[in-house]
């Protein structure tokens, strides 16, 4: 589904990624771990569009992000660290002009509207303005306009950030609904979000990735304490 092959990215002299390389299974969730400057927003926009390689080639559904921008961006729902929401607008026309924006067919638009807010548990807050939603529903409003148009692959940027213990139980549970009905990549540096949701980890360390994994394999290998995991990786890279 996609296939990242030694994609490297400057701005201007920095290097915010160094010649990575990986490839995400349909219906896998995947997690991006690393801390806050290690590469995994900038990632995020490569694999959006809404940013260059410098160099390097980055392929999603069998077509070339370079290439067809257009054509991926429809395949794609992406929510960003801050999700793009208008706060005068009420959740349902919100959704209505995302279903607009993502070229979604007239007749389709009230069905997807209706099962995005099924989806997301948003039937209580629909005829609300997004203003006055808690931050827990706007990150609900935010996955609802990413998969508004039905995309192959989701691509969520610390979804969790800011939220409180039962705002973040109930959009990791979300999110884990989405399992197997699309491919999900998972942007965080919350060691216990991985945990909870992703079936393979990618850690990634000033540009590089240095671990890709599955879950699995790292608790047979090192235990189930992903805390500890990640320092003693850490270490041995280091090393």
């Amino acid at each position: 589904m996609i296939v990242v092959e030694q994609v490297t990215k400057y701005f201007g002299r920095f290097q915010a990624l160094k010649d990575i390389s990986f490839e995400i299974n349909k219906g896998e969730i995947v997690g991006f771990l690393g801390q806050n400057g290690a590469g995994k927003t900038t990632i995020m926009r490569i694999l959006t569009s809404y940013l260059p390689v410098t160099s390097g080639k980055v392929t999603i559904a069998g077509k070339e992000v370079s290439k067809n921008s257009l054509a991926i961006r429809k395949k794609i729902g992406y929510l960003p660290e801050t999700p793009p929401l208008y706060s005068n607008m009420t959740v349902r026309d919100y959704l209505k002009f995302a279903a607009q924006l993502k070229n979604v067919p007239v007749k389709q638009q009230r069905i997807q509207i209706d099962k995005v807010i099924e989806s997301c548990s948003l039937q209580s807050v629909q005829r609300k303005t997004i203003d006055i939603l808690s931050r827990g529903y706007k990150q609900r409003v935010g996955i609802a306009q990413a998969i508004i148009n039905d995309p192959q692959v989701l691509i969520l940027d610390e979804p969790t950030i800011g939220l409180d213990p039962v705002q973040i139980i109930q959009v990791r549970n979300l999110i884990k609904s989405l399992e197997y009905e699309r491919t999900v990549i998972l942007s965080t540096h919350i060691l216990s979000e991985i945990q909870q949701i992703a079936q393979r980890v990618l850690i990634i360390k000033s540009g590089e990735i240095i671990v890709n994994e599955t879950l699995e394999n790292l608790v047979k290998e090192f235990g189930t304490n992903l805390e500890d995991i990640f320092l003693r990786l850490h270490s041995v890279k280091e090393n």
